[in-house]
């Protein structure tokens, strides 16, 4: 039970639902369907046989009158599971209700130690100690009801039955059945059934609240990193239909432990489908406030060494040769290849000691829109270059407004983002201060130092039979690119490169993103959980 609707919750992570047809605030959605819940239910008896095995079960005592031998006390002591198996079980979602849960055939053994005792016809009392173990078959159904409390996913199982088709009793040493094992099936079986019952009943329904708690935290700590994280309270219960499970979260930007507090966008069931297996749907208003985090952590910032500058100028197309790289960049530009004073100020410095930075001059906007995620920014480049006496450096910053469209993707446990379309209005450049002095060009390389900027920035087309579109330029590139290792990293820092993720999409559309795909069994998730509890 628990591996089909408790790991459900582990993808839900918390939740609100609103009626079908309806829509309903949200920030953050989720849809599982009912092919996502019969892989979760591969593992239901790794969890179910932790239920059993965490259950503590009382002992049972009790007298019986039998013929011959008077009043006959016993005990059954320290009683404990040592094997659980399972034939087959199913899961089904009850509409506005429950997710059910059916176990059959689920072959369990009990073992523990039996005390008796009586009075013999000489008046001797006679007590007797002996290990015991119980063959049991039985079938087992809950109905599980997902509740929300404080902003958290509780779980009540509000029916549980086991029907129980065999109970044996095997007394060590007894190869077949005697007088006092055939008495004491007979006259515990009942007690036994209640007691295992009420034991194993109680003892999921611990579990399940264990582990909707286990994967809501684990959920909350996916959406955060250092002072940043998302409020995935809930505001209300979960949506159960017959075909799907569904989930609204709030999507509050927290920092620094401070939540904001912002009217919730509109989120209309009708957007999300059933043919795949898991859907989240993440409002733009989500992805901005992300952006808008970012940046006050000061994270929307690149360092670039002289390396790693030519890496990313080789990687592009450009020749780094020093003589012949200046003049491609005047060339392309329409500046004359004689004009010295360019040259000679750079000619002496090699790119591989020039240092490179870029960083956001106020927070950046992201919208989304069917054609991409568009991310509208103020960005600052800063070139810093080391003049020839090793002591001092000429820095040179340029400003430039872009408006950048971006599609993303997920192969290979990595992120990929994919330039369609980048527009910027390149601002006039100014000779920076470096930290040891300051250094004014004249005015006529201050203007071909921005031809280099926009140079770096030039359309670099791919051979025509990739088939894709032109890579607007290698600035957005090397930004871009850093971002992806930067998301990946983080993500797999989170796990999320432990998903057996199978052909992942996402969709931007206008006002979300939609992310949906199929996945296979998390057993490092539930392998997680089962250590948690030892």
């Amino acid at each position: 039970m628990l591996a089909a609707a408790l790991l459900t919750l582990a993808l839900l992570g918390s939740a609100h639902a609103c009626s079908s047809g309806s829509s309903c605030p949200a920030g953050i959605a989720c849809r599982i369907t009912k092919p996502a819940l019969l892989v979760l239910n591969q593992e239901t008896a790794k969890v179910i046989q932790t239920a059993f095995q965490q259950a503590s079960y009382p002992d049972i005592t009790g007298e019986k009158a039998v013929m011959l031998l008077g009043r006959v006390k016993y005990g059954l002591h320290s009683i404990q599971v040592s094997h659980l198996s399972i034939a087959s079980s199913k899961v089904e979602l009850v509409e506005a209700q429950s997710i059910d849960i059916s176990i059959q055939n689920a072959s369990v053994i009990f073992q523990g130690t039996l005390s008796y005792g009586y009075t013999s016809a000489w008046g001797l009392n006679i007590d007797h100690t002996v290990d015991f173990k119980i063959d049991s078959a039985t079938d087992l159904r809950i109905s599980t009801q997902l509740t929300s409390d404080s902003g958290r996913v509780r779980t009540n199982a509000a029916s549980c039955h086991l029907s129980f088709h065999k109970l044996l009793l095997h007394l060590q040493g007894e190869h077949e059945p005697g007088w006092i094992q055939q008495l004491f099936t007979s006259v515990i079986s009942l007690t036994l059934k209640l007691v295992l019952k009420g034991q194993i009943c109680k003892e999921i329904n611990v579990i399940s609240n264990i582990m909707a708690d286990f994967v809501q935290t684990r959920a909350a700590s996916i959406l955060s990193d250092g002072d940043i994280g998302v409020d995935i309270s809930l505001t209300g219960p979960p949506d159960i239909t017959a075909t799907y499970l569904e989930s609204h979260h709030k999507g509050h930007l927290v920092y620094k432990n401070v939540s904001e507090d912002r009217p919730l966008p509109a989120f209309a069931p009708r957007l999300l489908g059933t043919s795949r297996m898991l859907y989240f749907w993440f409002s733009e208003q989500v992805l901005d406030s992300l952006a808008k985090a970012a940046f006050q952590d000061g994270r929307l910032m690149l360092r670039l060494t002289g390396d790693e500058f030519k890496a990313v100028l080789e990687t592009r197309g450009f020749d780094t040769n020093q003589q012949m790289f200046l003049e491609a960049v005047l060339e392309t530009r329409g500046f004359d290849t004689n004009q010295q004073m360019f040259l000679e100020l750079f000619s002496n410095t090699p790119i591989s000691q020039t240092q490179v930075t870029v960083y956001c001059l106020k927070r950046p906007k992201i919208a989304c829109q069917n054609k991409g995620v568009v991310v509208t920014s103020s960005v600052v480049v800063k070139f810093l270059f080391p003049n020839p006496d090793g002591q001092s450096a000429v820095a040179h910053t340029f400003e430039e407004d872009i408006v950048t469209t971006v599609q993303a993707s997920y192969a290979k446990k990595k992120l990929s983002l994919r330039l369609l379309d980048v527009q910027y209005e390149q601002q006039r450049g100014e000779g920076g201060q470096s930290t040891q002095q300051t250094c004014s060009p004249p005015s006529a390389v201050s203007d071909n130092l921005v031809g280099l900027t926009q140079s770096v920035k030039m359309q670099v087309n791919p051979a025509p039979d990739r088939g894709s579109l032109a890579c607007p330029g290698a600035a957005s590139f090397w930004r871009w690119k850093r971002l992806e290792e930067a998301f990946t990293a983080l993500m797999n820092s989170k796990g999320l490169d432990l998903f057996d993720i199978i052909n992942p999409e996402i969709t931007p559309r206008d006002g979300f993103l939609l992310l949906q795909m199929d996945f296979g069994f998390p057993e490092h998730l539930l392998v997680d959980f089962l250590q948690s509890l030892s």
